[in-house]
């Protein structure tokens, strides 16, 4: 599982998922992406299985990035536990995703084959995404 190897602080705060994504709205690397359409917290399994879903379709060919990372702690207190004495300690780990937002990139592979992929990808994530390609298109998967 994708984790930071080192933190400055182990606990923080929820926070809030409100407006679009400013950074790592275009295609940079690839040529066909991966585009989330609403706030979730992805978290770094669901990262994992997507990233399998999409190179074992494309049989290892191509080349794929993944364009987040999940950097945020999410803590959880043990079960049948009172309120008070602190917050929980981590459990596992998420990356913020916003509206926008490219979380896969792929190239080197024919266009069905990528759209397919991605497809697959797509199934493995817990919010609504579209296919998007360098010629500019668009299609919702």
């Amino acid at each position: 599982m994708l984790m930071p190897k080192k933190v400055k602080w182990r606990k923080v705060q929820r926070g809030r998922m409100r407006g679009n994504a400013q950074r790592g709205s275009s295609l940079s690397f690839g040529t066909y992406g991966l585009k989330a359409l609403e706030p979730k917290w992805i978290t770094s399994r669901q990262i994992e299985s997507a990233r399998v879903a999409i190179t074992r379709h494309v049989k290892r060919g191509g080349k794929l990035w993944i364009r987040i990372f999940p950097d945020k702690p999410i803590t959880q207190k043990a079960a049948e536990t009172r309120m008070g004495k602190g917050k929980g300690s981590p459990e596992y780990w998420v990356a913020v995703v916003k509206p926008g937002r490219i979380m896969f990139e792929l190239e080197g592979v024919p266009f069905d084959v990528a759209k397919e992929a991605m497809r697959l990808a797509s199934h493995k994530l817990p919010i609504k995404t579209k296919f998007v390609y360098v010629d500019g298109g668009e299609a919702t998967s």
